[in-house]
């Protein structure tokens, strides 16, 4: 992707499909028709590597995702990427209220408590019944945040990061 181009976390790989190389895909992006409309993104490994591809074909499964990508031709191929995020170009998304943010944008902030102490990455955004949970995971460790308001003390999303209260049951 372009350097001088915002990018941004649409989807989680979580495993491979079929015996063509593609992949199933956790949606993390809120906004309709995202993947529908994707061209050329970049495959992010969970152990850094990188890769510039391009989609060729996407098509629904449930509340996921099926996609092609150029380059993943069998199942060993796409099982490299299992657990890697695919970024692309963010383009134009509609502004949303403030306190309110897209999930892809907030994953991969760092968590820290109101006392200044860094708990984590966030990793991922569970919607639950009732309350999403934030996933945080600082090495082995992983720790599940209420979405909340009351928990959820700010979001600085230039910054890259969360302030949680911690409270009861929460303690890391």
């Amino acid at each position: 992707m372009a350097d001088q181009l915002e990018t941004v976390t649409v989807g989680q790989i979580e495993c491979p499909f079929g015996v063509r190389g593609e992949v199933k895909v956790r949606p993390l992006s809120d906004v309709p028709g995202r993947f529908e409309g994707l061209t050329r993104v970049s495959l992010m490994g969970r152990d850094g590597r990188t890769l510039e591809t391009t989609v060729t074909h996407v098509r629904r499964a449930g509340d996921r995702f099926i996609l092609g990508l150029a380059g993943l031709t069998t199942p060993e191929d796409a099982s490299l990427w299992r657990g890697g995020y695919i970024q692309t170009i963010r383009g134009i998304v509609p502004d949303l209220p403030d306190g309110q943010y897209y999930e892809c944008d907030l994953i991969g902030l760092t968590v820290s408590t109101e006392e200044g102490r860094t708990i984590g990455r966030l990793e991922e955004v569970w919607n639950l019944p009732g309350n999403p949970v934030f996933v945080v995971r600082q090495e082995e460790k992983e720790l599940l945040i209420p979405a909340a308001k009351d928990v959820v003390r700010a979001v600085n999303l230039p910054a890259g990061t969360m302030t949680v209260r911690m409270i009861d049951g929460l303690d890391v």
